[in-house]
C-alpha cells in the first residue's frame, strides 16, 4: 500500500474514532433524559405520599387487596406502612440498597432484599422505589410500533446493588417518553415479569396510575398495582432510621 492510502486510511479511522467517541456521551445524555422524564410520570414530587393499592389476580378473578402508604424522598429512600388490617402494624424501609421488614411483636429489623415479594409479583422493589434514572444505564435501542405508539427501546443494566432487577428492556413514547412496557430480568439471566403502564390524569397532568405486572412463567397470573393518589409529603429524618422504627407505631401515617 503507498504511503498515500496508508495516510488516507489513517485519517479516515481517526475522524471515526473521534466521532463515535462524541456520539457515546450524546447517547448517555439522551438516556438519562429519558429515563428522568419516564421517572417523572410515577414520582412527580421529590418528597411525596404515595397511597398504593396493590391487587393480585389468579385467570382474571380477584385473590387478594392490599393498601400501601409509601413516602418517598431523594437518594432513594422510601418507608412504606403496610395498611390492610391482616399486616397492621408491618413497615418496610429502604435506604439506598438496603431494605428492612420492622413486625409489629418484634424489636429487631429483618433485612430483606428488593425481590421479596409483598402481594402476587409485586415486590418489595416494585412498592417502594423503582428508580430507572438513579438505579440504571444502558443504551438506546430502535424504534417501533407498539399499540399505535412510536415506542423506543432502552436496554438498561442495574448500576447499584440494591437494584430490583438486573437488566430492563424499557419502551417509551418516542415523543414524550411516557413508559409503555417493560421486559424485567434477574441476575440469572431470566425473564421474572412483563410490567405495562396505564396513563391517568393528576392535577393536569399525565401521569402512569397503574402498573400491571404479569408473571413471565405463569401467565395467568397477574398484579396491577393503583397509585391512587399522590401528594406533596415530608416526613422527619427519624422516620427513616430503623432502630427508631422498630420502637415506635406508625398506623397513623
Amino acid at each position: 500500500m503507498s504511503n498515500f492510502f496508508k495516510t488516507l486510511a489513517l485519517s479516515l479511522a481517526l475522524v471515526s474514532s473521534v466521532s463515535i467517541a462524541d456520539e457515546l456521551p450524546q447517547q448517555a445524555d439522551e438516556l438519562q433524559q429519558r429515563l428522568a422524564e419516564a421517572d417523572h410520570y410515577r414520582m412527580q414530587e421529590g418528597h411525596a405520599k404515595v397511597t398504593t393499592e396493590v391487587v393480585q389476580y389468579e385467570s382474571e378473578q380477584e385473590k387478594k387487596r392490599h393498601l400501601y402508604n409509601v413516602y418517598l424522598r431523594p437518594q432513594r429512600e422510601s418507608l412504606v406502612v403496610f395498611k390492610a388490617a391482616s399486616e397492621a402494624g408491618q413497615k418496610l424501609l429502604m435506604l439506598g440498597d438496603n431494605y428492612w421488614l420492622l413486625m409489629p411483636n418484634s424489636r429487631r429489623p429483618l433485612r430483606i432484599t428488593p425481590m421479596q415479594k409483598l402481594l402476587g409479583e409485586a415486590s418489595v422493589g416494585d412498592v417502594s422505589t423503582l428508580t430507572w434514572s438513579e438505579d440504571y444505564d444502558g443504551e438506546i435501542g430502535e424504534l417501533s410500533d407498539w399499540q399505535g405508539y412510536s415506542a423506543r427501546h432502552l436496554m438498561l443494566n442495574a448500576q447499584t446493588k440494591g437494584a430490583s432487577y438486573q437488566r430492563i428492556d424499557l419502551w417509551v413514547d418516542e415523543d414524550t417518553n411516557f413508559p409503555l412496557k417493560a421486559d424485567m430480568y434477574l441476575k440469572s439471566g431470566k425473564l421474572a415479569k412483563r410490567a405495562y403502564f396505564e396513563p391517568g390524569e393528576r392535577d393536569g397532568q399525565t401521569v402512569v396510575s397503574t402498573m400491571t405486572l404479569e408473571d413471565a412463567i405463569q401467565h395467568n397470573n397477574t398484579t396491577v398495582i393503583y397509585y391512587q393518589q399522590v401528594e406533596a409529603r415530608t416526613l422527619p429524618d427519624k422516620y427513616y432510621n430503623p432502630a427508631y422504627l422498630s420502637r415506635q407505631d406508625v398506623s397513623a401515617l
